[in-house]
């Protein structure tokens, strides 16, 4: 399949294939978001050199895989026994591949497969760049791996030869909805638009999982066949995920278990602490980190005194682990088990709090669908604090530079129009009225509501000046 979406990456790339100079080209990202896919639909994989590490593998195995890469790209001598052996006989290879008006690309998937402990590869690495490959103009070399942290840490951030040696870093993420809903009809989809929001409130913008999706299947015959049919593709993703990414998953699954319980609210990095029964230590912090690089949870900012700026909330933002959390566990020998599930309670308000996430992904197309993505603007979360309105929590508020609050209700309907009632407007009012009251603020504030169809015309709906629908957010 020809690439779809990733419009900004690929203009990034040409720019970088014309500069005229030597690039150092890290990209990182969510195991299964499609980096390779991205490189070598790019470069229709024509590389002067391509390997790519076994994930798990031992040093004499990832050794062995890139002799066999050099092998395949000419070299005729024995198989290196370091690492630094192994760069020097790439530069020798390199140095046949030279054509006058021609990129050599250079290719390193699943780099930190090859760092195992003791090995000396990343040194190896520093010396490859520092002493040959940067003072080579028409060297290409892009590293890749899903171990996000790992490309972070120790290429990206480097303190050592490799400081500040990348000339670009590039992190791709999972598609938006857009791109989504592009990607689904390029494979011959024809789904309205719900049921595209639907698929991306499960399995969120990632370009592997939406590929295990059959066109001649509804949304919810798909969710059956790939988390509750016998050997379902999805029910054994989660443990598999988390362990090809991280050497110690058990401390990051536990970390994802506590904010799968606590998706909606989210927690602080003391809460964490406390309710893993750890002490406050920087290896919490370092896989806090670790986890918001690989596009799993996010570090948001709320309007509470008393949290501080630099304790925001922890939320988990992965659609498949928070869908997984939610219902893969589950077990059950139907087989048809989400379908029948369609007109239950339950489904109905799981699908109202996966709307709030989905719109939490989408900020840049909230801002475009009320005319302010020009002016500058902070996004947070609020709960009320006080005894008038216990409990309050408003997901999304906007705060503008030209001294606008919109905050903004979630709502989500399957099939119609949201239609706003008298006491539901009470509800909200009485929330502004305590956000006035407990933030102080002497901004002007706009309620919003973001639903699925738009809102319905009665007596109550003039309430929202400003509406934004799931087709704005598609755009």
């Amino acid at each position: 399949m020809s690439l779809v979406g990733r419009e900004e990456e690929i203009r990034d790339l040409d720019r970088y294939m014309e500069s005229g100079k030597a690039e150092f080209i890290a990209i990182y990202g969510r195991r299964r978001v499609g980096k390779t896919f991205l490189v070598d639909n790019y470069f229709n994989c024509s590389y002067a050199f391509f390997t790519t590490g076994i994930i798990g593998g031992k040093r004499k195995e990832e050794m062995t895989v890139f002799y066999q890469s050099l092998k395949k790209a000419g070299f005729k001598g024995r198989k290196p026994q370091t690492w630094m052996d192994a760069f020097s006989a790439l530069t020798e290879v390199l140095e046949e591949k030279k054509q006058e008006g021609k990129r050599r690309v250079l290719f390193l998937d699943e780099l930190p497969c090859f760092a195992t402990t003791g090995s000396g590869f990343v040194n190896a690495l520093d010396w490859f760049w520092n002493s040959w490959a940067s003072k080579q103009p028409d060297i290409f070399m892009i590293v890749c791996g899903s171990a996000t942290s790992w490309i972070v840490k120790n290429i990206i951030n480097n303190k050592g030869g490799l400081h500040n040696r990348i000339t670009h870093e590039m992190h791709l993420r999972p598609f938006t909805l857009a791109e989504t809903s592009a990607y689904l009809e390029a494979r011959g989809f024809v789904w309205d638009e719900i049921s595209i929001i639907q698929t991306y409130m499960i399995l969120g913008g990632i370009p592997y999982y939406l590929g295990l999706l059959k066109p001649d299947l509804s949304i919810a015959q798909n969710i059956d066949k790939l988390f509750f049919a016998p050997m379902a593709e999805l029910k054994t993703e989660y443990d598999r995920l988390y362990k090809s990414l991280f050497k110690t998953p058990e401390k990051y699954i536990a970390i994802i278990d506590l904010l799968a319980a606590n998706s909606r609210t989210g927690m602080t990095r003391n809460e964490i602490a406390m309710a893993l029964g750890s002490e406050s230590s920087g290896h919490l912090s370092e896989r806090l980190d670790d986890l918001v690089n690989s596009d799993f949870i996010r570090l948001y900012n709320v309007k509470d005194k008393k949290i501080s700026s630099s304790n925001g909330i922890y939320q988990l933002v992965d659609f498949y682990s928070i869908f997984y959390h939610s219902f893969g566990k589950i077990t059950t020998t139907d087989t048809a088990y989400w379908t029948k599930m369609i007109t239950s309670h339950k489904q109905s308000t799981w699908w109202g709090l996966a709307y709030e996430r989905l719109c939490m992904a989408h900020i840049p197309q909230i801002l475009s669908a009320l005319g302010v993505e020009s002016v500058h603007t902070e996004y947070y979360s609020w709960r009320s604090k006080g005894d008038e309105a216990p409990g309050a929590q408003v997901d999304l508020i906007i705060e503008r530079d030209d001294r606008i609050i919109n905050l903004c209700e979630i709502k989500y309907t399957s099939s119609e129009e949201y239609e706003l009632d008298a006491d539901e407007r009470q509800k909200i009012a009485n929330r502004i009225a305590s956000f006035r009251k407990e933030t102080g603020t002497k901004y002007g504030i706009i309620p919003t509501l973001i639903t699925t169809y738009g809102l319905k015309k009665n007596k109550h709906s003039s309430f929202f000046p400003q509406a934004v629908t799931m087709f704005d957010l598609m755009k």
